[in-house]
């Protein structure tokens, strides 16, 4: 019996096909301008992928920003709950997620049995995001791909006093203007980055173990530096795009079971 989790950001959607707890296939795909539009691309795919219709769906359970738009969703849940969800589901062990997207980042504590405790969430500007991260890399003139490994070949840390994203970006443009290196730019952006989040994770407070998610977990720079402000290791899943998706498909099938 599959069922689909589909989790639409700012930046990018992500579907994710389950069939009795296995993961059948998952797609990501880019937002764009139109977040209905996007999701109704993604979730075609990944069912085209899969071998699957529409029809062979039998729960649809839609999160993120965006869900509200996703008109074919049987159900709709915040992202909060199918993020510690998904991350319970992939390790049992996790107390803290520190989920950091597109636009957004969060933090969120769960219990032993995976129910969410409490949350902190930064949604008010795209400070310490994915969104903060591109334009940073574009101001230092390097792809985002690359973000991590010029930050560390940095032989210091400069430290960036502003955490806004437009103020921030003036401020590294200057700073290059004054000649400072840009691995040592790169290093101090990763650290603010760290800082600021380790603040919402003492909001809430750290228990162990830390999973990160989003896709600014694919930047090493950025879990090697919270790593050492929390003092602690940190997870990061195989795919960290796909955990709220994948909470959310695992709440369809709870829904199912029902």
């Amino acid at each position: 019996m599959p069922v689909a989790g589909i989790d639409v950001g700012s930046l990018t959607a992500e579907v994710v096909l389950l069939d009795r707890g296995e993961v059948l296939h998952y797609v990501i795909m880019p937002t764009g301008s139109n977040s209905k539009k996007a999701a109704g691309k993604a979730m075609e795919t990944a069912l085209k992928t899969a071998g699957l219709s529409r029809s062979d769906l039998k729960y649809i359970i839609a999160t993120g920003y965006g869900r509200i738009s996703i008109e074919f969703a049987d159900k709709r849940v915040t992202e909060i709950t199918c993020h510690g969800r998904g991350a319970f589901f992939l390790n049992p062990d996790v107390r803290t997620i520190i989920d950091i997207g597109g636009q957004d980042s969060k933090v969120i504590l769960l219990s032993d049995q995976g129910r969410v405790l409490d949350f902190a969430m930064n949604d008010k500007c795209a400070a310490g995001t994915g969104r903060f991260l591109e334009v940073m890399a574009q101001a230092l003139e390097v792809e985002l791909s690359g973000l991590a490994d010029l930050s560390d070949r940095a032989t210091d840390i400069v430290s960036i006093s502003s955490m806004c994203t437009v103020f921030a970006e003036s401020e590294v443009v200057s700073l290059i203007a004054q000649g400072i290196p840009r691995e040592d730019i790169a290093r101090g952006l990763h650290q603010s980055i760290a800082d600021r989040t380790a603040g919402m994770v003492r909001r809430v407070g750290l228990e162990e173990a830390v999973m990160i998610t989003g896709g600014v977990a694919k930047n090493g720079a950025v879990v090697r530096a919270l790593s050492e402000k929390l003092k602690t290791k940190i997870i990061v899943p195989p795919e960290p795009q796909i955990v709220g998706a994948l909470g959310a498909a695992i709440l369809a099938e709870e829904e199912i079971a029902k």
